[in-house]
């Protein structure tokens, strides 16, 4: 195996601005690469550890999925019901027209939410959000958040295009009505202890700050990062719990929920996490036609969208070297995780730096390409 191919890219990557990263590659439930090069500060006084924590950003969403499809697998959440069955409110949406709003059509359902085809934005400062933050002094229940933003008109019928949104931050207050938990109780209980999965969730306790990376963000113009303020802007109250974009976690924790993944559900220690039917499931294509043309635009060369991941559909003209069914996410600060069950192999590249466009264009499919390179694959 030559490490040396990806070694050098990871190491070639402060002189395109990324002050630091790390990256770790699973292989038939074995580490078989992991390298982390540069700084978590931006002093350049702390060499980034395996210690480290960050913010996952979207990257949450696989586990949040991930979730939901577990409770798909116990008959408590249907894929195709409204999602008013557990949420009421979400029964009387209204959908912005060109003559005003008017009372939405198509019932939203729990796939729609999966597939970012409900209908929602991500607009963080909704004037319903910014409304029950005032109400509860900022410390509003993701519920309470949940319930508010459903006054929020949609901005198209669910169903009938692709636009990413606060679809799955909606999801998790579904998985709280469910399960009776909070949604971080839930991930623990069915998710993180199980998977032995020590340093990850939504609280930021003195612990995990210490051993956080500095965030940064990026200048196209100059490919260059300077530090920014490290506040998660998705964790909408003090006691919001963001399926969309909250968690916190290190590289070897996130790669323990991987290695399950990317062996059928199944984790090193036996544990079921998914079953391969509901794998399956989560990486089927979604879009069709309009909603396709829209994911398209985000330049996810052979990718469609699944139940909360990309999943690659096509290989011949976009040169992608993963096979097809490969499926997974990344995260607003750079993080991406790639799930490939075909061949037990999952990848997990971390980086702090937020409005990198150069990170989804050109260092993940790099990352990508270079480990089924380095592999053999």
């Amino acid at each position: 195996m030559n490490r040396k191919i990806l070694e050098d890219y990871l190491n070639s990557l402060e002189q395109c601005g990324i002050p630091g990263c790390d990256c770790a590659v699973i292989y038939k439930h074995e580490q078989v690469f992991r390298h982390t090069v540069g700084y978590a500060d931006a002093e350049r006084k702390k060499p980034l550890t395996d210690k480290n924590t960050y913010w996952l950003y979207s990257a949450t969403k696989l586990i949040t999925c991930t979730a939901v499809m577990q409770l798909i697998e116990k008959g408590l959440v249907g894929l195709d019901s409204p999602v008013s069955d557990y949420l009421p409110e979400y029964g009387n949406l209204k959908v912005k027209t060109d003559n005003g709003t008017v009372p939405a059509k198509n019932k939203m359902t729990i796939r729609h939410l999966m597939s970012m085809q409900s209908g929602m934005n991500y607009n963080l400062d909704a004037p319903s959000i910014l409304r029950i933050k005032k109400e509860t002094d900022n410390n509003a229940t993701t519920r309470q958040v949940i319930e508010a933003l459903a006054g929020e008109p949609l901005d198209f019928e669910p169903g009938t295009h692709f636009q990413y949104s606060l679809s799955h931050d909606v999801l998790g207050a579904v998985i709280e009505v469910v399960s009776g938990q909070r949604l971080g109780e839930y991930f623990d209980e069915h998710i993180f202890r199980p998977l032995g999965m020590k340093n990850t969730g939504f609280e930021l306790t003195p612990e995990r700050k210490s051993n956080m990376s500095d965030l940064f963000t990026f200048d196209t113009d100059t490919m260059t990062s300077r530090p920014v303020s490290n506040r998660n802007r998705y964790v909408l109250t003090k006691n919001y719990e963001s399926g969309g974009a909250g968690l916190i976690s290190t590289v070897d924790d996130y790669l323990l929920f991987l290695d399950a993944m990317c062996h059928g559900g199944i984790s090193k220690d036996g544990y079921r996490l998914l079953s391969m039917e509901s794998i399956d499931l989560m990486r089927q294509d979604q879009l069709k036609e309009t909603s396709k043309e829209e994911f398209d635009s985000w330049g996810r060369k052979g990718y469609s969208y699944g139940l909360g991941v990309r999943t690659l559909v096509e290989r011949e003209k976009s040169g992608v070297r993963s096979p097809l069914g490969e499926f997974g996410w990344d995260g607003a600060a750079g993080a991406y995780a790639l799930i490939d069950v075909t061949n037990n192999l999952a990848i997990f590249y971390i980086q702090h730096v937020l409005n990198c466009g150069y990170v989804y264009e050109v260092i993940h499919p790099r990352v990508r390409d270079l480990t089924y390179e380095m592999l053999g694959l």
